[in-house]
């Protein structure tokens, strides 16, 4: 009873190490041929701030992930743009993207949500803001704007004192 927490730790391990991050596996894509080469991904881990129970100071289940967005393959410039505008705070001065996550109390777990977020921040990139149609106010609102204008007018004007009006 005593090792079976040992192996689900380990079995955890292996399985994350062949999921995401090994040079071996195929390349991270997201959408439209944007892809990420795995061994551009670079993982580190530390310990996780906030409650955790007896492991809290024993295992960095914190996961940090670095990315350099020019390692982000088939991005046009207007799309890697986009992206380090969006990426605002977790972009670095060396243009690498950070992205950490230490909400869930395994090492895998963590490492998930982080290339999830980075995902999503693709994703965000990839969508072109719409162009703004140029619309002219209708005749009924430029009345309208012109009453009120006349309203205040008027009532500025009765502000005034008498000898002046």
């Amino acid at each position: 009873m005593s090792d079976a927490p040992e192996q689900r730790w380990a079995s955890e391990s292996r399985s994350s190490k062949s999921a995401l991050g090994d040079p071996k596996s195929p390349a991270l894509e997201f959408t439209r041929g944007v892809r990420i080469d795995p061994s551009a991904l670079q993982f580190s881990f530390s310990r996780s701030s906030g409650p955790g129970g007896q492991a809290v100071n024993k295992l960095n289940t914190k996961a940090e992930l670095r990315v350099p967005v020019e390692r982000i393959e088939n991005l046009t410039d207007e799309d890697r743009q986009r992206l380090e505008r969006l990426a605002g705070r977790y972009l670095t001065t060396s243009g690498e993207l950070l992205i950490t996550a230490q909400s869930h109390r395994s090492q895998h777990a963590n490492r998930r949500a982080c290339v999830e977020r980075l995902r999503q921040l693709i994703l965000e990139a990839l969508q072109r803001p719409r162009k703004r149609l140029r619309t002219k106010p209708g005749k009924a609102a430029r009345e309208r704007r012109l009453q009120t204008k006349q309203r205040v007018s008027e009532k500025k004007r009765l502000r005034r004192p008498p000898d002046q009006g």
